[in-house]
C-alpha cells in the first residue's frame, strides 16, 4: 500500500457568486412588467359624464368602486356591479361593510365611495345607491368623470 492516494477527480463546486445579481435581476424583471388585477367589468364600460371641476384622489387604496351602467348581454334596466359581481342595491351595505373590514379603524372616516355610472344610467338608480350609502353613514361619495366641457354632456 502506497503512502500517497491519488485524488479523486470529481466535478468542481458550481460557482454561486453571480446568483445573487441573477435573483435581483429577474425580481426586478417581474415586477416592471406584472401588472396588478384590475376589476373585470361585467357590465358595459360606462361611458363616463364631463366635468371642468376635476380634481384626482390622492389614496386610491381607500376608495371602493361601484359600476352602473347597461349589462353586456342587453337585458333591460341598469345594473349594478360591486367588485366582480352583479348586484343588487340592497347588497351595496354589505359591500361597504366588508370594505370596512378590511381597513383598520383609523383609516374607515378616510374611505371613499367612487360611482363610475354611465352618462345614461337611471338616476333612480344612483339615488337608490346614495341612500343606502347615507343609511350606512358612508357620506364621502365621488362620481368619476372625464376631464372635460359640462356642455359635452348635453349631445
Amino acid at each position: 500500500m502506497s503512502k500517497f492516494q491519488k485524488k479523486k477527480k470529481g466535478m468542481p463546486a458550481v460557482n454561486t457568486a453571480s446568483l445573487p445579481d441573477i435573483v435581483f435581476m429577474l425580481l426586478f424583471f417581474f415586477m416592471v412588467t406584472t401588472v396588478m388585477r384590475e376589476t373585470d367589468l361585467k357590465i358595459q364600460k360606462p361611458k363616463l359624464p364631463k366635468a371642468d371641476q376635476v380634481k384626482k384622489l390622492e389614496k386610491k387604496s381607500l376608495v371602493s368602486y361601484i359600476y352602473v351602467g347597461k349589462s353586456k348581454d342587453g337585458s333591460a334596466g341598469d345594473k349594478i356591479q360591486l367588485n366582480d359581481r352583479i348586484s343588487d342595491v340592497k347588497d351595496v351595505r354589505s359591500f361597504i361593510y366588508s370594505e370596512r373590514a378590511k381597513h383598520s379603524e383609523a383609516e374607515i372616516p378616510l374611505l371613499t365611495t367612487s360611482i363610475k355610472a354611465d352618462m345614461k344610467a337611471n338616476v333612480g338608480t344612483i339615488t337608490d345607491i346614495k341612500q343606502e350609502l347615507r343609511d350606512i353613514n358612508a357620506l364621502k361619495v365621488n362620481y368619476s368623470t372625464l376631464k372635460g366641457s359640462a356642455l359635452d354632456n348635453v349631445k
